[in-house]
């Protein structure tokens, strides 16, 4: 995949979430102090760009900012008046200054640096694709009542959620939403799970719902069909097993079709909005919202973004709907106070600068109540690539690990699942350990439907086991280089949060 981008949220400490809600004016109603009016019009002059404008949910106020977008030379795309939010398209260079100034508006900026053109994600490294010999081979190793393909999914053992599908394998009324690059339907193991229903691609900030509108533009695009497979690739012989086989899966696509593959704000926002309103239980988000990797509250263009996709995240937190997501392939400290961003913004020419985690956040994972993942290997360690964070990371699960080696007829330490195409093949990341945390929490909330997204979030950390910080100084990759500091205790740490998850705890 070209574009390979790392994802963390900060388990928002009380005081970020505050400075959050009081910077941002992202709660229905919040006034705002701008005191000027409609701009005058203004000629398109510079490149066609994407933006967001926050306002507030009262059908008068929409209107009147809907006019001022118009008379600043700008078209909107769609309007998601229940969080506040049109996305709008313009060329007037100066629109971002302008709108700002307009009464009503409490935020707005630009969604990319560089143009619209017409009409990333938390892997680590390209798929590793299963040849048929080698599907062959580990399917000689299967056991009575496994999948063929199982004998290589060690990380369905770690977590029990083999023992776990014989007693609950999850329920059809639940449904997980696969935020991604699309997801490949068609897959014989993801087909008897899927739900078109509520599926969409949400490229542009509009849903397109037009039936097969959410698969993959081409094989490159395998993200999105290797996640739903480690959360629901049925038990049905064929393939390999998901964390929780009995439940639904949908795709939302949200990427750009071409090579870059990038996930910018405005159809994350769709993607929000699409499942919360379609009865989407849970969202599995495994990307970073591009083009910043981290977005800084003191540039206006950067806050914008996070204003919208928070508002778009607590609406489908507030129509229950648990959200999850990856904490990044950086092995980054998120609780520090300094990190190099070398890499923002990533739709143009980035430049390094170093930012605050604090204040300076990558979403939707930094964003309150979303469910923050970190990657283990088979041998229950942090992966070599994920970031952690001590009052950041919820929980664990595992992404796979190139230095951490399973006994497995493949010994590959990589995360095996469906690819476009009937295929199957390896990834590491956290982008596949969330899918695992979103696999546990279906399965929690097939057992609790009633389980609001806190509870569930307080389920998945009570369940999970904790390993403790390392005993000796954490060398990921084995190079006699100390590569990450664990903070924390057995109970909570920077590396585990309250622990891996536990499938067969959850439904016991």
């Amino acid at each position: 995949m070209a574009h390979l981008r790392s994802r963390h949220r900060l388990a928002l400490a009380v005081p970020v979430v505050l400075s959050l809600t009081a910077s941002l004016g992202f709660l229905p109603g919040v006034a705002t102090a701008t005191p000027l009016t409609t701009p005058a019009a203004t000629t398109a002059d510079g490149p066609n760009l994407s933006y967001v404008v926050n306002t507030t949910t009262d059908h008068r106020t929409i209107a009147s900012v809907k006019k001022a977008i118009a008379s600043a030379g700008g078209s909107v795309v769609i309007a998601y008046e229940q969080i506040g939010v049109i996305v709008v398209h313009s060329a007037n260079p100066d629109f971002g200054r302008q709108i700002r100034t307009v009464r009503g508006v409490q935020s707005a900026g630009a969604t990319r640096t560089s143009p619209l053109k017409a009409a990333g994600t938390t892997d680590e490294g390209a798929a590793q694709v299963l040849s048929a010999a080698e599907a062959a081979k580990v399917a000689k190793s299967a056991d009575a009542g496994q999948e063929p393909l199982e004998a290589d999914q060690w990380d369905l053992r770690a977590i029990g959620a083999d023992k776990a599908a014989t007693i609950n394998p999850g329920s059809k009324k639940v449904t997980v939403a696969v935020i991604d690059v699309g997801v490949d339907d068609t897959h014989p193991d993801i087909a008897p799970n899927f739900s078109a229903s509520q599926s969409a691609n949400c490229v542009g900030g509009k849903p397109d719902t037009t039936y097969g509108s959410w698969r993959p533009v081409d094989a490159d695009h395998y993200h999105g069909t290797h996640v739903a497979g480690e959360i629901a690739a049925a038990r049905n012989g064929v393939g390999v097993a998901g964390v929780a086989p009995g439940v639904k899966v949908s795709g939302i696509t949200v990427a750009e079709p071409d090579s870059t593959q990038l996930f910018f704000p405005e159809s994350v926002v769709c993607a929000f909005v699409f499942a919360a309103d379609h009865g989407v239980e849970i969202t599995n988000n495994s990307y970073y919202v591009d083009p910043w990797l981290y977005n800084c509250l003191d540039d206006p263009d950067q806050k914008a973004i996070v204003d919208a996709v928070n508002r778009a995240q607590l609406y489908a937190q507030r129509k229950g709907t648990l959200n999850v997501a990856a904490a990044g392939n950086s092995n980054d400290d998120l609780d520090s106070d300094a990190l190099t961003d070398a890499s923002s913004p990533d739709d143009s020419t980035a430049t390094t600068r170093t930012v605050d985690p604090h204040k300076c956040f990558d979403i939707p994972t930094q964003l309150p109540g979303v469910v923050t993942v970190s990657s283990t290997g088979v041998k229950g360690a942090k992966s070599y690539f994920s970031s952690y964070g001590d009052g950041v990371i919820d929980v664990a699960a595992p992404g796979g690990d190139r230095y951490q080696i399973p006994d497995t007829p493949s010994a590959n330490g990589r995360i095996l699942s469906t690819l476009p195409n009937n295929t199957y093949g390896f990834l590491q990341g956290t982008s596949m350990a969330t899918p695992h945390v979103a696999g546990v929490a279906a399965l929690l909330k097939s057992k609790y439907p009633w389980a609001t997204p806190a509870q569930l979030q307080l389920l998945l950390k009570a369940e999970a086991d904790n390993p403790g910080c390392p005993a000796e100084p954490y060398d990921g990759n084995g190079d006699g280089v100390v590569d990450a500091t664990c903070v924390g205790g057995k109970h909570v740490n920077g590396f585990y949060g309250s622990g891996i998850v536990n499938a067969l705890r959850a439904v016991k």
